[in-house]
C-alpha cells in the first residue's frame, strides 16, 4: 500500500517545486503584458477625446479594453512578485517579516494599479491621491503605537541582535527592570520569549529601546578574590588583647 502512495507523493512534491520555479516567470510575462495593455490603450486615446462619443468608437473600445487588461495583468503580476518575494524572504528572514515585505509590495502594487487604471479611463486622480495621502496621515496617527512596532520590527531584522534560540537579557525601564528568556519568534508586533514558566510577549518598540545582551550563565558570576576574603575575615576578627599602656581594661576583664 505504501509502495503505491510513495508515487503520488513524489509526484505532488515535484508538481510543488516546478510552480514554485515558474511563479517568477509568470509574474514577469503578466507585467510585460500590463505595460504593453497601457501603451495600447495610451496609443487608442490619441484618436479621441472623451469617452461615449459618437466618433472613434472602434478606438473607444480599443483603450477600454486595454484598460481592463492592464488592470488584470498588473494585478496577476502584483500578486505574483509579492508571493515570491515571501518564498525567498522566509528561509533567510524568517515567516513573519516576510510577510511584512509582501503586505507592501501587495499595498504599493495595488495603488500603483489602481491609479494607472483611473487615469487610463480619464478619471482624474488628484483628489483620490490627495485623499489617500490624508487618510493615511490620520491612520497614521490613530496607529501610531501598532506602526511602531512593525518599523522596530524591520531594524530589528536588519540590525539582528539576536536570532531565534539566543538567551538574551534585556533591560529597560518600560519593561520594569529585567527579563531574560529564550526567544522563540520574532512577529511583526511583538517578540516572544521563554522565561521558563511561560512564554511572555514583548513589543517591538520596546525591545529596540532596551539593552539587550545574552543572558550570563550560572555558575559563572564573579566570586571574590582570596585576598579581599581574608581582608574581611581579618577586619572581622576581635582586637588584639594587647591594649596600650595606661589604658584601663574595662571592668571584668582579666588583665
Amino acid at each position: 500500500m505504501h509502495l503505491q502512495d510513495r508515487p503520488d507523493l513524489d509526484l505532488s512534491a515535484q508538481v510543488a517545486k516546478v510552480k514554485e520555479k515558474t511563479r517568477p516567470w509568470k509574474a514577469i510575462i503578466a507585467l510585460v503584458l500590463a505595460i504593453a495593455a497601457a501603451v495600447v490603450s495610451l496609443w487608442a486615446h490619441r484618436y479621441f477625446t472623451d469617452y461615449f462619443d459618437t466618433q472613434h468608437v472602434q478606438y473607444q473600445i480599443i483603450a477600454a479594453a486595454c484598460a481592463v487588461a492592464f488592470c488584470v495583468f498588473g494585478s496577476i503580476a502584483t500578486i505574483g512578485l509579492a508571493s515570491k518575494a515571501r518564498w525567498v524572504l522566509e528561509r533567510r528572514a524568517g515567516t513573519a517579516h516576510a510577510a511584512i515585505v509582501r503586505y507592501l509590495i501587495l499595498l504599493i502594487g495595488g495603488f500603483t494599479v489602481l491609479v494607472v487604471t483611473l487615469s487610463l479611463f480619464h478619471v482624474p486622480v488628484g483628489q483620490l491621491v490627495l485623499g489617500g495621502a490624508l487618510t493615511t496621515v490620520f491612520v497614521g496617527i490613530a496607529a501610531q503605537q501598532a506602526l511602531g512596532n512593525v518599523f522596530a520590527g524591520m531594524v530589528l531584522l536588519l540590525a539582528r541582535p539576536f536570532k531565534v534560540g539566543d538567551t538574551v537579557l534585556m533591560r529597560a525601564g518600560g519593561l520594569g527592570g529585567e527579563l531574560s528568556g529564550t526567544v522563540t519568534e520574532i512577529g511583526i508586533t511583538y517578540v516572544r520569549l521563554d522565561i521558563g514558566d511561560s512564554v511572555v510577549s514583548v513589543p517591538n518598540s520596546q525591545v529596540l529601546n532596551a539593552v539587550v545582551g545574552p543572558q550570563p550563565k550560572p555558575g559563572l558570576a564573579s566570586q571574590p578574590a582570596a585576598s579581599d576574603m581574608d581582608g574581611a575575615a581579618s577586619r572581622a576578627a576581635p582586637a588584639d588583647d594587647h591594649m596600650p599602656p595606661g589604658i584601663p581594661r574595662p571592668p571584668g576583664e582579666p588583665n
